[in-house]
């Protein structure tokens, strides 16, 4: 965009549609509107333009989106940020004890024989000692697991057990698997860029205001997308990077939605029990 095609709003705020294809769309804001054709939805070419929002179409109406974030966002995505950094460390008391609550919410019924075990490969982890595979996505990956037991108990223990559907032979490894979800939400947010890159993040950073756990919940939704994904192709073992690429497809779809205000809003949310 040149500087004569600029917005001259004061929000500096330009418009992109929900779908494309691209086409020209306006912006009302403090009583101006805007007209640009040179951004749509998914690209980030919007990004380093000086702008300090852009705009949404959601609900017939275009909801402004602001890269300057709000105190409450500021803190919560610091925080969220915080999490992400935090290795596994398997010496620290607190991370042995979130170990142990993952298992006794797999396993309500079956008492732990050690931190190393070959009891752990039950879950679909790599081996006897499950502190090795979180190397990847760190402690976090562990809370997301915990939280996706403790809060939708009745989906976990399906995924888990591998109930409903025609299965694999050679299925994928259930702990594992949650594990590169973190991951994979992690870079699809981009979350810890200095800037935003992509819309799907600042649309996700908006979301943060309405719930401190929505990246959490953002993970329960993508392993029964995952789950679903699965079944649909009906993958094998050898085919978990790609489900995984078209789980992250959908949820990007998702998050985009007009009427996605929460993650409680995407359609795969119902999914979850």
């Amino acid at each position: 965009m040149g500087a004569d095609e600029r917005p001259n709003n004061q929000g500096g705020c330009i418009a992109i549609r929900s779908f494309p294809p691209p086409s020209i769309s306006r912006c009302t804001i403090g009583g101006s509107t805007t007209t640009s054709d040179d951004a749509t939805c998914g690209s980030p070419r919007w990004i380093g333009k000086s702008l300090s929002c852009v705009c949404i179409k959601r609900k017939g109406n275009y909801e402004r989106i602001c890269m300057t974030l709000t105190p409450l966002q500021e803190e919560r995505l610091q925080r969220l940020k915080h999490r992400m950094k935090v290795y596994f460390d398997p010496s620290r008391r607190d991370h042995q004890e979130a170990l142990k609550a993952l298992w006794h919410a797999a396993y309500p019924d079956q008492e732990l024989e050690g931190l190393i075990s070959d009891q752990w490969k039950e879950m679909g982890w790599q081996g006897r000692d499950p502190s090795t595979d979180f190397r990847g996505a760190g402690f976090i990956s562990l809370e997301n697991l915990l939280f996706f037991a403790k809060a939708f108990s009745t989906s976990f223990q399906r995924l888990l057990n591998k109930k409903g559907g025609k299965r694999a032979t050679w299925e994928y490894p259930f702990a594992v698997a949650g594990v590169n979800i973190t991951f994979m939400i992690m870079q699809m947010l981009d979350l810890q860029s200095t800037k935003p890159r992509t819309f799907v993040r600042a649309v996700f950073v908006q979301m943060l205001s309405e719930d401190e756990w929505a990246f959490d919940l953002l993970y329960c939704v993508a392993f029964v997308v995952m789950d679903r994904q699965w079944l649909e192709k009906n993958a094998s073992y050898m085919d978990f990077n790609e489900v995984l690429r078209s789980t992250r497809m959908q949820l990007e779809r998702e998050l985009l939605l007009d009427d996605v205000m929460r993650i409680e809003d995407m359609p795969s949310y119902s999914l979850l029990s």
